[in-house]
């Protein structure tokens, strides 16, 4: 159930007046930030006054003897990283950071999504002892993996866990577990690669190394890729840690990087945290969902201009052929929905054959053309069924399978996305006992959805000036949303759809400044509240933004919806 929260246009913002703006005051005051302090740090992010010492993380001191002592030794240390988009560019910043000191005697892991899984295992265990290693530090992972470092140790090896994830009761005996949600950390929100960013600073600043100082803000460029991609909170250190990461992606010399970007269309001079999301990161996830980790690894390490343009060639193939996979996966969906006499409250198919980690992205294009739940499953490497579900904005993906947990060998997510693997018994009838519950559940399953809008404004105030306050409090994401806008009685002198399939939208306004365009990506009208017709009042929700495309940059509304 969407609903839209229109802000008190009678609420005082001036009582505490951190700007000079009252929008910005505003837009300051959606964000819980009041007072004059918090504000002039919210909008001037600081490297060296923001950031909290590395030391004070948990365990940080054991985690760099250890390792100091295994360089001095040259002892084989291992970088094991998640498979995703917060791991690799993890294991990229401690690769470059061997490299910048000139040792050698490492290597890097990343674990199979399909035919391994998430985390420290047995057999990676296996597999770097043979090679020699003494010493593992893990990366985005480990926090849970009490087994595996309990085995890792009767083999000889010891590990370091650097992590974000939530601890459990019990933590593996490693030699440290650097995690920022334990020990007191100042901020506990901070992902994978952040906290083993933390762990170089510490290293550097131990020892010289004959590192130029401040040249470790070079792999900023990693920390915003996942701190962005991660959807961490854009709060506190991360805040900073993005913000400037962002400077340094748009001068960043990783060839790979680069490349990857002159074949998306993208100008790395004006990169936002939406190319992250929707260029950067689709790509780095495509390599573990459909091939191996380790070739979205090489495009950012790689620093050969040739070998890193193969790299990127490999990895445009597996985003389109990716894409493809979901192409046809929602075709045969779509085949399958035609031949239901009725569509039931909760959609569940599956196939054998189908990647696990492809699921999730045909389950929200089908959720969101149903407006229903739904589920969707394939098989792993080992023969599991697992998948993913997707609310479709209405019923909690959450609340159905807790009232279903008997199905499910694990489960997880929030409202309206999530995970899942079932029990071999109950792959073809848990859509029954999904539906079954739903209607149970009846309205204690909706998702309660208010929608808050940070300020009326009118398409007239779209200007350079508003675009330098929105500009103020960037970059957006997780905790940081980019500001909401309601225009109210506006009259779009034309509604069109474009792209090859037709399923953008697009409304034209004219004001005393010119033309206004605003866009909303795979929507159509007929998916907005209120119909939009050329010629007719209506109100608009939207976010303003700016584009560069075409060596042109272009101002305009991402439409959320029409009222």
């Amino acid at each position: 159930m969407k609903t839209y929260q229109f802000p008190n246009s009678n609420k005082n913002y001036s009582d505490t007046e951190p700007t000079a703006s009252p929008l910005l005051n505003q837009l300051l005051s959606a964000r819980g930030i009041t007072k004059i302090k918090e504000a002039e740090d919210f909008l001037n992010p600081d490297y060296e006054t923001q950031l909290h010492l590395p030391e004070l993380l948990n365990d940080m001191e054991k985690a760099r003897k250890r390792i100091e002592s295994a360089m001095e030794a040259g002892e084989k240390i291992a970088i094991f990283s998640d498979y995703d988009c917060d791991g690799i560019p993890g294991a990229v910043v401690l690769h470059d950071f061997f490299k910048a000191v000139k040792y050698n005697s490492f290597q890097n892991y990343i674990p199979h999504r399909h035919y391994e899984g998430f985390g420290l295992s047995n057999k990676a265990i296996d597999t770097l002892q043979a090679d020699g290693v003494t010493l593992i530090i893990t990366i985005d992972c480990g926090t849970s993996n009490v087994a595996a470092v309990a085995y890792a140790k009767e083999q000889g090896i010891d590990v370091i866990v650097t992590d974000h994830h939530e601890p459990e009761v019990v933590l593996p005996e490693a030699v440290a577990v650097v995690n920022p949600k334990l020990g007191g950390y100042p901020f506990a929100d901070l992902c994978g690669t952040g906290v083993v960013f933390k762990l170089v600073q510490s290293l550097l600043n131990n020892k010289d190394y004959g590192v130029k100082k401040g040249f470790e803000k070079w792999w900023l460029d990693m920390v915003a890729i996942a701190t962005v991609a991660d959807m961490v909170p854009l709060q506190g250190e991360n805040r900073v840690l993005a913000y400037y990461g962002l400077q340094v992606l748009r001068k960043s010399r990783r060839p790979g990087l680069q490349q990857l970007l002159k074949k998306a269309k993208a100008d790395q001079r004006y990169l936002t945290e939406d190319d992250i999301g929707f260029t950067i990161g689709p790509r780095i996830n495509a390599a573990s969902r459909m091939d191996t980790p380790e070739d979205a690894f090489h495009m950012l390490s790689e620093t050969d201009l040739v070998k890193a343009s193969e790299r990127v060639e490999h990895l445009e193939r597996l985003n389109t052929d990716r894409k493809s996979m979901v192409a046809l996966m929602t075709k045969d969906l779509h085949k399958r929905m035609k031949t239901l006499e009725e569509i039931p409250a909760v959609v569940v198919m599956g196939n054998p054959e189908w990647r696990p980690s492809l699921v999730g992205l045909a389950a929200n294009k089908l959720a969101e053309e149903l407006g229903r739940p739904v589920f969707l499953w394939g098989t792993d490497g080992n023969g599991v069924y697992k998948g993913s579900c997707r609310s479709g904005g209405g019923i909690s993906v959450v609340k159905l399978m807790q009232a279903t947990a008997e199905v499910f060998l694990e489960y997880g997510g929030h409202h309206v996305a999530g995970g899942f693997s079932v029990k071999d018994k109950d792959i073809f009838t848990f859509g029954t006992v999904l539906t079954k519950a739903a209607e149970e559940l009846g309205e204690e399953a909706l998702i309660k959805e208010d929608i808050v809008i940070d300020a009326e404004i009118q398409l007239a105030d779209i200007n350079p000036l508003l675009i330098e306050q929105l500009n103020k409090l960037s970059p957006f994401g997780t905790g940081n949303h980019k500001p909401l806008f309601a225009f109210m009685e506006v009259t779009p002198e034309s509604v069109e759809l474009f792209g090859k399939t037709k399923e953008h939208t697009k409304l034209m306004f004219q004001t005393e400044q010119g033309k206004i365009e605003a866009i909303a990506f795979f929507q159509t009208p007929e998916q907005f509240t209120k119909l939009p017709v050329a010629g007719e009042t209506c109100t608009m929700i939207g976010h303003v933004e700016q584009s560069y495309f075409m060596n042109r940059m272009q101002t305009r509304v991402r439409i959320v919806d029409v009222l």
